[in-house]
């Protein structure tokens, strides 16, 4: 990874560009953010910005409409493929995950998109997933419009201000979030429960028979 890294620091601004955009975009189109996670990308597109080789203020939309647009084809490409694509080779593998995702996906429906974005795997997944389970298309890119806004820009000004410190940033940024966003799925699961259970109570006394 590090070479990799340090050959894309080296390339012309042009083609750091494309090449940001295409890690970025490919992550949730192609899955290949099971590889190359796209906060690297992400950041590394503000490092290029940081050294003067590129503007910020052209970076940070193009890694936000590479990430709106990749998790749109990821979206298509779970709509139309559906279960033989969650039931394939690379997908197996991560069966525990992926039913986590589906959970999560069901139980918070467009929260579950704007989220997911900033947790590796289920940036990777949770496009298909919403296209999978027939998500209205319109509902699904309010939330992956987003989310990508908030990720994209958030992690190029990181590795903006991050600078040659880069590295270290993109692997703390990527836990804090994971566990950030963890955190407030349990709080939100809580919050559900309890607000079910109040309102079956409220059921169960409306239905009581009268004396």
């Amino acid at each position: 990874m590090g070479a990799v890294v340090d050959v894309i620091l080296g390339m012309p601004p042009l083609l750091a560009f494309v090449l940001v955009f295409a890690f970025v975009f490919a992550e949730d189109a192609l899955f290949v953010g099971f590889v190359i996670p796209g906060e690297t990308a992400a950041v590394l597109g503000g490092v290029i910005a940081s050294q003067g080789k590129a503007s910020v203020w052209l970076m940070a939309p193009l890694v936000v409409l590479a990430a709106v647009a990749g998790d749109s084809v990821g979206y298509e490409v779970g709509k139309h493929l559906g279960p033989r694509l969650l039931d394939s080779r690379p997908l197996r593998r991560h069966r525990g995950r992926l039913d986590d995702a589906q959970d999560f996906l069901r139980r918070r429906g467009g929260w579950a998109v704007f989220l997911g974005r900033f947790v590796a795997f289920f940036r990777a997944v949770m496009p298909a997933l919403a296209g999978s389970s027939r998500m209205h298309y319109r509902k699904f890119l309010a939330f992956n419009a987003l989310g990508g806004l908030v990720w994209g820009v958030g992690f190029v000004l990181l590795g903006f201000l991050a600078g040659a410190s880069y590295e270290t940033v993109a692997k703390a940024a990527g836990r804090d979030i994971t566990a950030v966003v963890a955190a407030l799925a349990v709080i939100a699961v809580i919050v559900w429960r309890v607000g079910k259970g109040r309102r079956e109570r409220r059921q169960e006394d409306g239905e009581a028979p009268k004396a």
